[in-house]
């Protein structure tokens, strides 16, 4: 019970991989604020946490790139739950299309919510550590900082700002008893890619050929990294990316992939 008796926020939590961070912080004792846009989504994820882990979990409909939302929504986090020790920043969207084709207003939605969200909500909770004199803050990079495709020069960029944001952050608060990290995720199956990745064996083939582990990573996975993060466990850490790929950052060229590894 790493976490017992200590209150999170995790942005973007109503599925996939905030939803498996949400319920491992509250694996360990940690009361949970989810925020999301999604709001039947939302409070479905409060209700099953509550009832399996006995703690509290309480949906908040908050669109992170708007400022007054941000402001307003922790605000009322703080006065529901006391205070706040950690903070997840992990809402995210992607738009595709070729870098000559993106189009100006798709290139705003995925910065504002990918990296301006990050220094709104992080702004506003590290004041409130700030008074605190302590907490910890893990934003949500990625492996697109290292290696990208010219289909998402918005999110590539957006993840590199949330890295160099990380660092700057870690730096301004450090003496006030924050840490600030990020973790950098590969490739790792939620609910919007488990179709290509399972019912396209092509697609498959090619990805785990990248994979040096040779599976895919889960939320699971990121939640782990996330909790350790966020922990006193990691408490000496602050200002880095912590990248769980399966080792795909680190490759030049590609496996074989066995037919067992294809199931």
């Amino acid at each position: 019970m790493r976490m017992k008796d200590k209150n999170v926020v995790v942005t973007g939590a109503a599925r996939s991989i905030g939803k498996a961070v949400a319920e491992r912080f509250a694996e360990e004792g940690a009361n949970v604020a989810i925020l999301d846009v999604l709001e039947e989504r939302g409070q479905e994820t409060a209700a099953e946490i509550t009832k399996e882990h006995g703690v509290k979990a309480v949906f908040y409909k908050c669109n992170v790139g708007e400022k007054k939302q941000v402001d307003s929504t922790i605000e009322q986090v703080i006065t529901d739950f006391g205070h706040i020790d950690s903070l997840f920043s992990n809402a995210g969207i992607t738009r595709r299309a070729d870098f000559l084709d993106m189009a100006e207003e798709d290139w705003d939605d995925v910065i504002r919510i990918n990296l301006k969200s990050m220094y709104l909500v992080g702004q506003k909770v590290a004041k409130h550590m700030v008074e605190r004199g302590q907490g910890s803050i893990v934003n949500m990079s990625s492996t697109s900082v290292r290696m990208t495709m010219p289909g998402i020069s918005p999110y590539a960029a957006s993840k590199g700002g949330v890295t160099g944001l990380t660092m700057a952050m870690s730096l301004s608060l450090a003496k006030h008893g924050i840490r600030v990290n990020a973790v950098g995720p590969g490739t790792i199956v939620t609910e919007l890619n488990r179709e290509a990745l399972f019912n396209d064996p092509e697609n498959r083939r090619n990805v785990l050929s990248r994979i040096p582990m040779m599976r895919f990573g889960t939320g699971r996975d990121v939640a782990n990294v996330v909790l350790f993060l966020a922990s006193d466990e990691a408490g000496y850490i602050t200002g880095e990316t912590i990248y769980l790929d399966g080792g795909r950052s680190g490759l030049n060229y590609t496996f074989p992939v066995p037919e067992d590894k294809m199931v």
